[in-house]
């Protein structure tokens, strides 16, 4: 069963090191990419900086919008094109910051957007530097 997505909701792309050393409950969601269970921002802001890795709340928003009602596919869909944005960026973990329906004109429609962003270094690494350290975690893996 798919998780429900709403505002608050983490997501974490999943990597031995990460859900190992943080020790995070999560339920598989698309891909590599899993819903942290049990969790809000700040406590796996918590759990995160224990281990002595960040959790960075990006600045920049990224945004989508659909036209229609609100719905469980829409919002997944959604978030899948917020991460097809954000691939090139080597970005492991984001956070539902906002839903919105709306209407123009009698038409329905609806925004969603996210940030965030887990590393180890206390500085943000470049997009460059996080795609590096996640081929490394990938060969790693096999």
């Amino acid at each position: 069963m798919t998780p429900t997505l709403k505002v608050g909701t983490i997501l974490i792309e999943e990597g031995p090191r990460i859900t190992q050393l943080l020790g995070l409950e999560s339920e598989p969601w698309s891909g590599n990419w899993s819903v942290v269970k049990a969790l809000d921002g700040f406590a796996l802001d918590r759990k995160i900086r224990t281990a002595g890795w960040n959790f960075f709340f990006m600045a920049a928003e990224v945004k989508v919008m659909f036209f229609g009602a609100l719905g469980t596919k829409k919002i997944h869909n959604a978030l899948k094109r917020i991460l097809a944005k954000v691939r090139h960026q080597s970005i492991n973990g984001l956070e539902v910051t906002g839903i919105v329906a709306k209407r123009f004109l009698g038409v329905p429609y609806a925004t969603v957007s996210a940030h965030s962003h887990i590393q180890q270094s206390c500085c943000l690494d470049s997009a460059e530097a996080r795609q590096t350290s996640q081929r490394d975690a990938e060969w790693a893996r096999g």
